[in-house]
């Protein structure tokens, strides 16, 4: 049986960037990837205005919670994705670090969110291109 990927989006609140990140993988990438998000410092709920972006693409992360970051989500993850979270992010060899640089959402209005929105969407394509190929024919 093969091995499924683990991916852990990493942002300071986990109520934005990651949360987009974990919807768009969970919603593109089917059971193919293990998808989580934290945050090294969480929010109380996931940014409304996100929330919105994605649903205009068809992705509801509105039941989404924040996630402390813990060493645990860590170290079961092939991939650590990090957007904006410094040095938050404990450290374990073997597992492959990411920063992925997006802006902040929070606080900015409907507008700014979609081009946010839209860019995730882009490298979180190319992330499942990488760590799923398509079978070839």
């Amino acid at each position: 049986m093969a091995h499924t990927p683990s991916v852990l989006f990493v942002c300071v609140h986990n109520a934005g960037r990651s949360q987009m990140a974990a919807g768009f993988l969970a919603a593109l990438a089917g059971d193919r990837i293990e998808v989580r998000s934290a945050g090294s410092e969480p929010a109380a709920t996931v940014n409304p205005v996100a929330v919105t972006a994605m649903a205009e693409v068809g992705i509801d992360i509105a039941g989404g919670t924040p996630k402390l970051l813990t060493d645990e989500a860590v170290g079961v993850s092939d991939v650590v994705i990090t957007m904006g979270c410094g040095d938050a992010c404990s450290y374990f060899p073997g597992i492959s670090y990411r920063d992925w640089v997006v802006p902040d959402p929070s606080g900015e209005g409907i507008e700014v969110v979609r081009t946010v929105r839209d860019r995730i969407r882009i490298l979180v394509e190319n992330l499942i291109a990488e760590l799923v190929p398509a079978p070839k024919h």
